[in-house]
């Protein structure tokens, strides 16, 4: 019974626990919206702060402006005309005279600003052909191919381009490293006491600056390339026939006729391995020839010696058999045996 009463008077007061709990939400969230009914009014007195924030916006408008300046002014340029290209062209023109059209040709490098570095004139035939390379500033390179087709009739015409731009970057900050270690070495060399020290830091030094001169020649060569473009002029007189390269097929046909021309090419090869040797060969074989007919005619010159016949020594052939003195005997000890007579008796007998 007591036990009942207990459990009984327990759940009452969780019960009621959880009504004041309840009524204690409720409570608090009609304070909630009371106060936040009452405060309603105060959020229209910070209207007035967007004047005051419109004008602070408006000030720091140009500051912001310029910032993104000096941002887009410190960022690199690596736009198209910033940018390390290298233009390769060639065009293949057919004209009337191939003399006049490659003076033509020259003049128009020259006056862009350029300068021929390469001319190749064949004649044979009945045709004449020339291969003109020509060398102009980039800026250039569009307006002079466009004038070289003017020439005559053009065939063909190709225009590569490579952009170098990151090599350029790259041997620009090796050649900032390699010169700040050859500073730093000479530093060194001017602070060294000892003899020993010297001599390695001349050695370092020395090799520090090699590897600088071959970046620098390296960035030089690149800075010709984008400089200046080459363009490879091919001028064709009317009866000149235009080489076309044509990759064949693959198939039988075609291996057969890169085996045919890589036979040619081996025996070419080989003909040409046997020109350069032809002198030598003579040079060497006039004294081999001298030595190997004096050595015959010395042995012409020695008689010829006869047969042996058949059961004879072969001492007969050259003379009578040397002769030798007798051996002398050797000497007979006398006889100790006991059947022997007595020396008289051998004289009386005899």
């Amino acid at each position: 019974m007591h036990a009942r009463r207990r459990i009984t008077a327990a759940l009452g007061a969780a019960g009621l626990a959880v009504t004041l709990a309840l009524a204690g939400c409720s409570g608090d969230s009609s304070d909630t919206n009371a106060s936040s009914a009452g405060s309603a009014p105060d959020l229209g007195a910070p209207a007035e702060a967007p004047a005051g924030g419109a004008a602070d916006t408006a000030e720091r408008a140009p500051q912001a402006a310029e910032g993104g300046k000096d941002q887009a002014a410190e960022a690199p340029d690596l736009r198209v005309d910033q940018r390390s290209i290298v233009y390769t062209g060639a065009i293949t023109v057919r004209v009337e005279d191939v003399n006049i059209a490659a003076a033509r040709a020259a003049g128009i490098a020259t006056g862009a600003g350029g300068f021929i570095s390469g001319d190749k004139r064949n004649s044979g035939s009945g045709s004449q052909d020339a291969t003109l390379e020509l060398r102009v500033p980039a800026a250039k390179f569009t307006p002079v191919v466009d004038q070289l087709a003017g020439l005559g009739k053009e065939e063909q015409r190709g225009i590569n381009t490579e952009d170098v731009t990151e090599q350029t970057i790259d041997l620009d900050a090796r050649i900032a490293t390699q010169q700040a270690r050859v500073d730093s070495g000479r530093k060194l060399l001017a602070q060294a006491k000892s003899l020993n020290d010297l001599v390695m830091l001349e050695r370092e030094v020395a090799t520090r600056e090699a590897d600088l001169a071959s970046l620098q020649a390296k960035k030089r060569r690149l800075a010709d390339l984008t400089a200046l473009s080459t363009i490879t002029v091919v001028l064709l007189d009317p009866d000149a026939v235009a080489v076309e390269e044509e990759e064949g097929a693959p198939g039988f046909l075609a291996g057969l006729q890169n085996g045919w021309n890589g036979l040619l090419a081996s025996l070419g090869v080989v003909l040409t391995v046997l020109g350069w040797l032809l002198p030598w060969l003579i040079v060497l074989a006039l004294p081999a020839w001298g030595i190997l007919w004096l050595y015959r005619r010395n042995r012409a010159r020695r008689p010829a010696l006869t047969p042996r016949p058949q059961g004879m020594p072969a001492y007969a052939m050259a003379g009578p058999p040397p002769t030798y003195p007798p051996r002398p005997q050797p000497q007979q000890p006398p006889s100790t045996s006991k059947d022997a007579p007595p020396e008289g008796e051998q004289k009386s007998g005899e």
